[in-house]
């Protein structure tokens, strides 16, 4: 079960209340048991102490029945403080239930306790021994203080303390509901204007600067989630335009070139030559197609599988000759620079793929003659494959769209032959990289133009370490 912040917050506010007053209550609880106890100490310490001085004065009968007249005064039979006095002979005895003290127990001080029938708590005593003197032989005198007023201030203190430790423990709470509703008003307006956000007001950013400093870090991490989700949302409008643009190109000429077949009667030779056009339009659309589904695979994170270590020269030598014949026809030549020992876990058909891809990208805009150089090296992460060929610089605003699907530099960037590509080759190349662990770049300088991708070197490590 989902708690809102604000019920996080007063639950914690009441159990910090809780635990607060609970500790505050228990303390002042012990202070004031342990001043009762000691002032009926005090009380039990001073009535004995005088009625000792008293009976150490008197030695005969005559003088004894003024004590016990002394002790009826201050120990009314109704009081809470009693007197007792314990002798072998009987003439000096005193108090009622005599035989009940010798239950009473007490510790080396003559401080103990006695429960005498009728009564809810025990008695609080002390007791002293006193010397004999004349006729009086040696006697125990014992004062009792009933604790029974002092429990009831005990459990009257224990209620009030709790009725208002649980009343200032709802005060908390309700006041602590407050609080969390005044302070988390801001949050409340943020997630008002996030959720007044629509598709075609992705421009818009949430305000920070009135915000508190605790929202205004969520807050620039939200417009940071908006500033790449209106970027990804224009990519994909502009991507899908592209998509609709590349693929009504060959279906119009596809449905043109049928319709002017089916126009008139045509030989057999015709028919055969509006097939190949249409199949030279098919192969544009498959081609398309099967892109589009290798970079939906690569978006999901697929990485590159069947890794095999390679020297990476021989396999950027075996993409050369595969363009053996369009080298030799444009009179153009192609020098690997670099370290040759180089090698890698590579999946082979994916690398050649990239590197078909930088070389024919290479070529289509170099003039006739060009020398292209392939570029090897590596460094504390990556191996680095670069391409190189001379050519009209490319703008620094459009280096770092180069990767992007279906863009086209035409206007800034062409060469003497004809583009035979759909703007997918370098979206290709950065996919491979990305199943490799590796990144891609692109600089314009000096007349050269130098695009590349890189391969993790970690992979290498782990697949020796197998």
């Amino acid at each position: 079960m989902n708690r809102s912040i604000g019920a996080r917050l007063v639950t914690m506010f009441a159990a910090a209340a809780l635990v607060t007053f609970a500790l505050i209550g228990t303390a002042l609880y012990t202070v004031l048991d342990r001043e009762l106890t000691r002032h009926q100490d005090d009380e039990l310490h001073i009535g004995l102490k005088n009625m000792a001085y008293s009976i150490q004065h008197v030695g005969t009968v005559e003088r004894w029945s003024r004590v016990k007249a002394r002790m009826d005064t201050l120990a009314p039979q109704e009081g809470n403080l009693r007197f007792w006095v314990l002798s072998d002979d009987p003439r000096f005895l005193y108090g009622t239930g005599l035989a009940d003290m010798q239950r009473m127990t007490q510790d080396a001080d003559g401080r103990g306790a006695i429960m005498l029938p009728g009564q809810s708590y025990a008695m609080r005593t002390q007791s002293t021994y006193i010397e004999p003197l004349d006729d009086r032989p040696g006697v125990r005198l014992i004062i009792g203080s009933d604790s029974t007023p002092y429990r009831h201030t005990r459990q009257a203190f224990f209620t009030a303390l709790l009725g208002l430790s649980l009343f200032a423990v709802l005060a908390v709470a309700l006041l602590g509901y407050w609080i969390a509703r005044v302070g988390l008003k801001p949050l409340e307006q943020l997630s008002d204007k996030a959720q007044a956000l629509r598709p075609k007001t992705l421009s818009q950013r949430l305000p920070e600067a009135a915000l508190p400093i605790e929202l205004q870090a969520l807050t620039q991490a939200f417009n940071g989630a908006l500033a790449r989700l209106e970027e990804a949302y224009a990519q994909l409008e502009a991507f899908n335009a592209d998509v609709a643009h590349e693929l009504r190109t060959p279906l119009a000429n596809l449905i043109g070139g049928t319709q002017v077949a089916l126009s008139r009667p045509r030989s057999a030779p015709e028919f055969q030559e509006v097939l190949a056009s249409n199949l030279e339009d098919l192969e544009r659309l498959r081609s398309i197609v099967n892109d589009m589904l290798f970079l939906a695979r690569a978006d999901r994170g697929e990485v590159a599988t069947g890794l095999v270590h390679t020297p990476i020269a021989a396999e950027v030598s075996k993409t050369i000759e595969f363009f053996e014949f369009v080298l030799d026809e444009s009179g153009m030549q192609v020098h690997i620079d670099g370290d040759q020992g180089i090698e890698a876990q590579l999946e082979t058909s994916l690398f050649r793929r990239a590197m078909s891809n930088l070389l024919q990208n290479a070529i289509e805009h170099s003039a006739p003659g060009a020398q292209l150089t392939v570029g090897l090296r590596e460094d504390a992460d990556a191996t680095w494959i670069t391409v190189s060929n001379p050519g009209e610089p490319i703008a620094r605003a459009h280096q770092q769209h180069l990767f992007d699907r279906f863009y086209r530099v035409d206007a800034a960037r062409h060469g003497l032959g004809q583009h035979h590509g759909h703007g997918l080759g370098l979206a290709i190349v950065k996919a491979v990289a990305g199943m490799h662990g590796g990144q891609v770049m692109a600089t314009s300088a000096g007349g050269i133009n130098t695009i590349g991708f890189s391969v993790a070197r970690s992979a290498v490590t782990t697949a020796d370490a197998a």
